[in-house]
């Protein structure tokens, strides 16, 4: 297993096989079968996933005070995705030390995953600026898309409340 099979993901876009090949030491590979969770919300987030099969379902704790002592721990699903969309997760914990992870991440069917540390993605990029600045380039339009689709969720969300409290 190395790298190379990675290359169609959004956060090595542009960078050449050479540069590619930097990543073949600090990948690990991990396999989570059906059921598995690959994130914890409120967990240290120390590393970003890319999944290479499989399919599985972001969701959020809607926590909510009933009263004093008692609260809803329901779940909200964001969004399903699936290999053939080469989506990546875990990367908004990535920039600030001690960040916690926003979401849960479920396999809803068995996932392999490609799993890059924190620490060992930034010194790769700071060893080689120029690969350094295609990831951050790349991961920066990762999270300016996942921001406008959240403003746009948010949007929905707050019409339709705005709506049922008008009748």
């Amino acid at each position: 297993m190395n790298a190379n099979e990675l290359k169609d993901f959004s956060i090595f876009e542009g960078l050449s096989q050479d540069e590619m090949d930097t990543f073949n030491s600090v990948i690990k590979f991990v396999e989570v079968p059906t059921g598995g969770q690959v994130i914890r919300e409120g967990e240290v987030g120390d590393s970003i996933y890319l999944l290479q099969s499989g399919e599985v379902e972001i969701n959020q704790a809607l926590t909510l005070s009933m009263n004093k002592s008692d609260s809803d721990n329901r779940e909200k699903s964001i969004i399903k995705l699936s290999s053939d969309l080469k989506p990546l997760f875990g990367e908004m914990s990535l920039f600030h030390e001690g960040d916690r992870r926003t979401a849960n991440v479920k396999a809803l069917s068995d996932c392999r995953l490609a799993q890059i540390m924190k620490n060992d993605l930034f010194e790769i990029c700071e060893a080689n600026p120029k690969i350094g600045y295609r990831i951050m380039k790349n991961l920066g339009g990762t999270l300016s898309r996942n921001l406008v689709k959240a403003n746009q969720n948010v949007l929905k969300l707050t019409t339709a409340f705005s709506l049922i409290l008008e009748r």
